[in-house]
């Protein structure tokens, strides 16, 4: 395994659960100030309104999506609203940092989230100098993972060649399409309760069966990138 992969030349990470571990729970505060978007802009009570968001969730990859297509929401409004949070809960990483930083050729991060949210992110962790590059939701015309034209746009930004390359998620609806266009395949899973997600849009965990799109399966991203160089 280790081989194959030290052989790739471009290393491609999610951001939200993937970088940074589930358990920081960071993405509760973007789920619950989801809710509250949906509800002020729909004149929903909140139960309503989250049971919305969960359903685009699942039919469009996002909640904005689901909020574009059928209530024209403006997604820059609803961006600067969901990411408006607390990152001071990620940790400074720097075994991660030391780990990515080994790796041969370029990293990127491919995000579903937008580009400023992922460089809080970064910046908290402490790898703002780490990645090569982000691709946020912006950049793919607000067209979420796992749709392929969000990856098509991803690779034609950064000319990135699949079969050099490897796609690292904690959604394994994200890494089908990767799979199909020659990515190698890793899923970050958690053993944190993503029981509020619905049934198909849910980040794995320990047991889960693994699909075959998937080829590599961690729970610890750091651990797994150093077995990944030891030689």
């Amino acid at each position: 395994m280790a081989a194959i992969l030290r052989s790739k030349q471009t290393w491609v990470f999610d951001l939200d659960n993937t970088l940074y571990p589930a358990e920081c729970d960071l993405f509760s505060q973007i789920d619950a100030r989801m809710t509250g978007f949906v509800s002020e802009q729909l004149s929903l009570e909140k139960e309503a309104a989250r049971a919305l968001q969960k359903q685009y969730y699942l039919e469009h990859g996002t909640t904005l999506k689901g909020m574009m297509v059928d209530h024209a929401v403006q997604p820059e409004q609803f961006l600067a609203h969901v990411h408006d949070i607390d990152y001071s809960g990620l940790p400074n990483d720097t075994r991660l940092k030391a780990a990515l930083e080994k790796l041969p050729g370029q990293k990127y991060v491919f995000t579903n989230g937008s580009k400023g949210h992922a460089g809080n992110v970064t910046r908290q962790m402490g790898l703002q100098d780490v990645f090569d590059g982000m691709f946020g939701i912006e950049d793919a015309f607000y067209e979420p993972k796992p749709s392929r034209a969000a990856f098509d746009l991803f690779v034609q930004t950064f000319a990135v060649n699949p079969s050099e390359a490897v796609f690292f998620e904690d959604l394994t609806r994200n890494l089908e399409p990767a799979h199909a266009m020659g990515f190698g395949t890793v899923l970050v899973r958690s053993g944190k309760d993503w029981s509020h997600e619905p049934e198909g849009a849910r980040p794995a965990n320990a047991d889960d069966r693994v699909p075959d799109h998937v080829h590599h399966v961690t729970d610890h991203l750091a651990e797994f990138l150093e077995q990944v160089m030891s030689v």
